[in-house]
């Protein structure tokens, strides 16, 4: 076997017809992938699990003839499962402990035809748009290594940044696509809610907030993997009707002239960087450009008590992972098993009443369809993916004095102590400066997309957030193809 020297001039799909037409075999993918990974990761931390030997396996035993075939792919180390191959989840109980079953989606994937030989990093329990778990370290941002690559999907976003692959699986339940697509300079799309399985573990992923789906070099690549995995099975809790024609075919469309709506301000905290205000301008100017039509609008939000309604309903599910979690590894919940914030938002979550937690969700409902209502005069809605640049290593992690605060809060089972929710509100202001914009899309289950369509004077990456109608995927991979054509990014390499 050798290593494919132009392995990395290529897309997915462009890889995929090499070995359709017999120019390149997939175990020389492989091998170029894992020679790859070998040389680069070692600068990020981005891949976390090596299945090496389990993918040659799956060439040795025949792969199947999908739109992928024989193109290496590496799994998000969280949700998705791989029977025999643990899901670590960035936690310390989790990461020896093999799955048992794949996940709907996984099947999915493998029938596309790509060989798995690996995962990427997630911080525990995906619960913050930073990757830095205790259990396998911080990933770093490949443009500048000082910075996130963003989270959860942080792994990820480095891996195809770094052209390791020219694509691999991430999930999202308040940007987590978004925000490394942005962070990293790649794209990112957080299908529409219902389109893609859960199961079979789960009905539905943090009240349907999250899903899952791919981040990649090029957009056609993202629209073809979701083509190959769109469709919900029997039993699935959200069942969005299918799609009219394939996003792969529809994305060859014109697009036409798009009414497309955006605020001058964040939508969950005013503010933006210079940097991110730049890149939001040049957008702007380049959609005008291209024919389109650019209406400011403003959507009145009670910022502060939707972003601690969110947060609420994100302390009771992860009290559910860490006791999900401690029973499958056959345990008690345990303080030490766990990172003192996560087990301290947790222990937050144990006290929560039944009646404060679905207060939450039917609050965050209502503002969903209320938002839904005001956007459904715009083809798409415009903003920054984030506030800021990709903030430095450690910068969004709890203060010395805050950490102090959850560890106490989890040894003392202080749960419903009245200072809790303020600690709590500290910690998740820095979170919401950072992603202020992200989160409402999960709230309404709409489709967004991250685009690289900026970058600063350091060479620092910004991403573009657009979100549609729910249901109209089509059009954001019509815009993003757009914008593809008439700014390439596809070239644009970290300086590692």
């Amino acid at each position: 076997m050798a290593t494919f020297s132009e392995y990395t001039q290529y897309d997915a799909l462009g890889l995929a017809e090499l070995v359709r037409n017999g120019a390149v075999s997939a175990e020389d993918l492989l091998e170029t992938a894992i020679e790859l990974v070998e040389q680069r990761n070692p600068r990020v931390n981005a891949v976390n699990y090596k299945m090496y030997d389990l993918a040659r396996q799956s060439i040795a035993a025949g792969l199947p003839d999908g739109p992928f075939t024989g193109v290496p792919f590496l799994l998000k180390d969280l949700v998705s499962t791989y029977a025999g191959v643990p899901t670590g989840s960035g936690n310390r109980l989790l990461k020896d402990i093999p799955m048992p079953v794949d996940s709907e989606l996984v099947k999915r994937f493998k029938q596309s035809g790509v060989v798995i030989f690996g995962k990427t990093n997630s911080p525990e329990f995906g619960l913050t748009p930073y990757t830095e778990p205790d259990t396998y370290g911080p990933t770093l941002n490949p443009w500048d290594t000082t910075r996130t690559p963003g989270g959860s999907s942080g792994g990820t976003g480095a891996a195809v940044a770094l052209h390791m692959v020219p694509m691999a699986s991430g999930g999202d339940g308040g940007g987590s696509i978004r925000i490394p697509s942005s962070c990293c300079g790649v794209f990112g799309m957080k299908p529409t809610r219902g389109r893609l399985p859960t199961g079979p573990a789960m009905a539905e992923n943090w009240e349907g907030f999250a899903t899952e789906h791919v981040l990649t070099r090029s957009v056609r690549d993202s629209a073809a993997m979701l083509d190959a995995t769109v469709g919900h099975k029997v039993g699935e809790w959200y069942q969005t009707q299918l799609p009219e024609q394939p996003f792969l075919d529809a994305m060859q469309a014109p697009v036409g002239k798009l009414r497309i709506a955006y605020c001058e301000e964040p939508l969950l905290r005013p503010g933006l960087e210079p940097d991110c205000r730049a890149g939001l301008e040049h957008t702007k100017q380049l959609l005008r450009d291209l024919g389109h039509e650019l209406i400011p609008i403003e959507i009145p939000m009670d910022i502060k008590r939707f972003s601690m309604e969110f947060v609420r309903v994100l302390i009771g599910q992860t009290w559910a992972d860490i006791a999900q979690t401690a029973a499958f590894a056959g345990k008690a919940p345990s303080r030490h098993d766990f990172e003192p914030v996560t087990f301290g938002l947790g222990t937050l979550g144990k006290h929560l009443s039944a009646a404060d937690y679905v207060s939450s969700v039917r609050y965050l409902q209502e503002n969903a369809r209320r938002v839904q209502e005001i956007l459904a005069d715009y083809d798409v809605f415009l903003s920054a993916t984030l506030s800021r640049l990709p903030v430095k290593i450690g910068e969004l992690k709890p203060t010395p004095l805050e950490l102090f605060g959850v560890k106490t809060l989890a040894a003392l089972n202080l749960g419903r102590a009245a200072h809790a929710f303020g600690l709590v509100e500290s910690i998740s202001e820095k979170v919401f400066q950072f992603i202020p914009d992200t989160p409402m899309f999960n709230a309404t289950g709409q489709p967004a997309m991250s685009v690289p369509l900026y970058w600063n004077a350091d060479n620092i990456p910004v991403g573009m957030q657009f979100a549609a109608r729910f249901g109209d995927d089509a059009t954001l991979f019509k815009l993003a193809k757009q914008l593809e054509d008439a700014q390439p990014w596809f070239d644009r390499t970290p300086p590692l």
